[in-house]
């Protein structure tokens, strides 16, 4: 199973560390009992998905998206020969159809560390009027 430092986990949900401790200390992450302490993957996924459904806080930064987004696995269909592998890079969840032996190549399972490369021939940019 993927573990995370305190530092890794806070930079893959873009808050400070800080923020990432306080969440430990109030027991809203769990850790392990290495030393120093690690947070699981799969338990910081879950976290990842539920900050990512939280409402946008209106006065965002304005952005232009950047086709690769870096983000935990948090969810992997197999079926057959074919399978879906969701990762959510920050607030962006990014779905990925695959074959079934690419992700056992890959070995992907929620809480890994996955890098979601997209291409695309059509990028909509928008900002607030």
């Amino acid at each position: 199973m993927s573990s995370y430092r305190i530092a890794e986990a806070a930079r893959l949900l873009g808050v400070s560390d800080d923020t990432v401790r306080r969440w430990v200390d109030q027991g809203t992450l769990p850790v392990t009992d290495d030393s120093p302490a690690r947070i699981p993957g799969e338990a910081l996924a879950q976290h990842a998905v539920a900050l990512a459904a939280a409402p946008a806080v209106p006065g965002d930064v304005l952005s232009s998206a950047r086709n690769r987004f870096t983000g935990l696995v948090t969810r992997v269909q197999v079926d057959g020969v074919m399978a879906q592998v969701d990762i959510q890079g920050g607030p962006h969840r990014v779905v990925s159809l695959m074959s079934a032996e690419a992700v056992a190549e890959l070995d992907l399972h929620p809480g890994s560390l996955a890098v979601a490369v997209v291409k695309a021939t059509t990028v909509i940019v928008e900002t607030p009027r």
